[in-house]
């Protein structure tokens, strides 16, 4: 027994062993291993689990694997059995007669998981199987597999299990699969942030959501932020933090993994996250709650999900709540360790002043909001964390500042703390070099190279989207071309002027419950024609996280999100639309607002980055692939002539992106 034993399923042997083991033994190393207490109605399903496979494979040779974990969706595959160079991934749904979508999706999701993510699985043919026990289908259809070996579910009920294990491998040509070495190959999961949030929440490690190489430098990142908050606890001393990272690295994952592992209220090293981008704080709340009511529902524990929802906001806060606590009390904050998400996007003195004048009724109030929240927590008279995590090319919105303005504060204020520097910190999408030259003689800066993540997680099937998109963007049309063509094998990329075509494709790519969304411009005010109207209030936590039938959700592709909604956030596939807002010409991108019944040019160089970086941030938001559509125009209407688009779509084109 579980001669091929592996730390990812409660069980595991070669079919012969299973087949000749007694079902209580089975059901003993099942239970054994669980993290849980077994309830009999568990207990049940797994003794008729185990009879269901020992008749459907008999006359087989290869391998069972019993409750094999899937640490990126946090859940575990009833069955993976290998035989020949098949992988069947198998979902029970013990005494169900209806085949639901829901599950269907889950059977395909495990699958997809382990093609994407499971190196032995990479160039595997996987079948999943969903066996709903009572159902009528004892004539399964096996449909053929995608280009990238994954059939869609097959359907069956008890009796019908071997039939289709038979079936298939008839079929089947290749290489036949070494238990043993795929057992032993290694799972490298690229969560997105709400999967790797609800992981992190639920106590698993970093280390074991994230992806090889990214991985490890995530690890080596959050194991160094850890040791400087022990270090500034033990010598009483202030510190601040500063972590840079490529988009998609993984810089919010190690705020978030300091924050949970510190989440206890009553621990003096409880950590607080906080983040100016209030839809990344709604989803975040919303499916970590969710997520742990499905949890304890499981276990059969009830919960109210507005408890959960309060334990979740002492350690993820919008930081403008956190920003009033310090305006209307005059001592430190009850947390000595706080993380902002996105610094670079805190607000200049301007725009701090201006709001406190009209919202707070404090004219005269003179700080920028990095000014000011280091100065509450430096009330602290023993120790203080603050951990910056500092993107690039993220600023979208009027008034934020920069990263320059933490390390003004730092100079002019603070010369009693010691900062931790990514020595990424100079290079030029953070714009703090000018910064950085004065504050060395100010206060005690430690540069250390372990603070910059260097791999994106993002997107697992491509991560030069982010450097082709930045070519896109800078008009490097050659080197734009360049990654294309390493990228669209593996990350396709699609033009098109047809929105309806737009959203055919999106949905056609998307397998199981992948998500794929319509996203545009905050600026995108001409698009309505199409009926994509960005004035509609998009709710980001019903967008992002209810299911098909909910007319709110993404799935539709009925209401676009805008960069405000989608910043921070990732769908598998993106269908973006390009309105008249930002036009290609020959001499230069040309930026424009719509006001009244017109387009007005944009001469502010801090709107036009601000417009710029809205759709870099749209162009980044698909973890698989993404389509573009570009409008024709209408020659009849003046908002929207053909050569307001025609450009765009030109050079959108000559980069080498196919046209559907």
């Amino acid at each position: 027994m579980l001669s091929l034993s592996t730390p990812r399923s409660y069980y595991a042997s070669t079919i012969a062993e299973f087949l000749s083991e007694d079902p209580t033994a089975v059901v003993g190393a099942l239970t054994t291993r669980s993290r849980y207490a077994v309830e009999p109605p568990q207990r049940d399903a797994w003794i008729e689990e185990i009879g269901i496979l020992k008749a459907a494979l008999q006359g087989q040779s290869g391998a069972v694997l019993l409750e094999f974990e899937v640490p990126r969706i946090g859940s575990r595959i009833d069955a993976v059995v290998l035989i020949g160079s098949i992988v069947f991934v198998i979902e029970f749904k013990v005494g169900e007669r209806l085949i639901r979508q829901a599950d269907f999706n889950q059977a395909w999701d495990y699958a997809l998981d382990l093609k994407n993510f499971h190196q032995g699985s990479h160039h595997a043919v996987i079948l999943p199987l969903l066996v709903a026990t009572e159902s009528d289908v004892t004539n399964p259809v096996i449909l053929p597999a995608a280009a990238d070996g994954v059939h869609p579910p097959a359907t069956c009920n008890t009796e019908a299990l071997g039939l289709v294990i038979s079936e298939a491998l008839a079929k089947a040509s290749g290489t036949a699969i070494e238990p043993f070495a795929w057992v032993n190959s290694p799972y490298q999961p690229t969560p997105t942030i709400i999967e790797a949030a609800q992981a992190l929440y639920s106590r698993h490690s970093v280390e074991a959501i994230a992806a090889s190489e990214a991985g490890e430098n995530l690890t080596v990142t959050s194991r160094q932020v850890e040791a400087i908050i022990d270090q500034a606890r033990a010598a009483r001393q202030k510190a601040i933090i500063f972590v840079t990272g490529v988009p998609g690295a993984g810089k919010t994952l190690v705020g978030l993994n300091v924050a949970t592992k510190r989440r206890d209220e009553r621990s003096p090293t409880h950590a607080v996250f906080l983040s100016g981008n209030g839809p990344l704080v709604k989803v975040l709340t919303e499916a970590l709650a969710r997520d742990e009511v499905s949890r304890q529902k499981a276990l059969n524990v009830k919960i109210r999900k507005g408890d959960v929802r309060q334990k979740i906001k002492s350690f993820i806060q919008n930081v403008h709540h956190f920003r009033d606590e310090g305006l209307n009390h005059p001592g430190p904050p009850s947390d000595h360790v706080v993380i902002f998400d996105e610094a670079q996007r805190a607000w200049n003195q301007a725009m701090t002043s201006d709001f406190m004048r009209r919202k707070k009724a404090r004219p005269g109030f003179t700080q920028s909001e990095p000014e000011f929240l280091l100065s509450y927590l430096n009330r602290h008279d023993d120790w203080a964390v603050v951990i910056c995590l500092v993107g690039g090319g993220q600023e979208i919105n009027r008034g934020e500042a920069g990263i320059s303005a933490w390390l003004d504060a730092l100079a002019s204020s603070f010369n009693n703390w010691t900062a931790h520097i990514s020595p990424n910190l100079v290079d030029s999408e953070y714009d703090a070099g000018h910064s950085l030259q004065h504050i060395a003689d100010k206060v005690p800066v430690v540069r250390d190279a372990s603070l910059h993540l260097s791999v994106s997680m993002r997107s697992f099937r491509a991560e030069n989207v982010s450097r082709f998109v930045k070519a896109l963007l800078d008009r490097e049309i050659a080197e734009a071309r360049e990654v294309l063509v390493s990228t669209l094998p593996k990350y396709p990329i699609v033009l098109t002027r047809n929105l309806d075509e737009a959203k055919d494709w999106v949905r056609n790519q998307a397998r199981g419950s992948e998500r794929y969304g319509l996203v545009a411009s905050s600026g995108a005010q001409r698009l309505k024609p199409h009926a994509v109207d960005i004035r509609v209030e998009v709710d980001p936590v019903h967008w992002f996280l209810n299911d098909r039938e909910d007319t709110r959700s993404s799935f539709y592709l009925e209401d676009a999100a805008t960069e405000f909604q989608v910043q921070g956030l990732e769908l598998d596939w993106a269908c973006v639309t390009w309105d008249a807002d930002f036009r290609f010409t020959q001499a230069a991108w040309s930026c424009h607002s719509f006001v009244a019944s017109k387009w007005q040019n944009v001469n502010s160089l801090e709107r036009r980055t601000y417009l710029r970086n809205a759709y870099r941030v749209l162009l980044t938001r698909a973890r698989q692939g993404m389509v573009i559509f570009v409008p024709t125009g209408h020659p009849a209407d003046p908002t929207r002539p053909p050569k307001f688009y025609d450009e765009t779509f030109g050079y959108l084109s000559s980069l080498g992106i196919p046209v559907l």
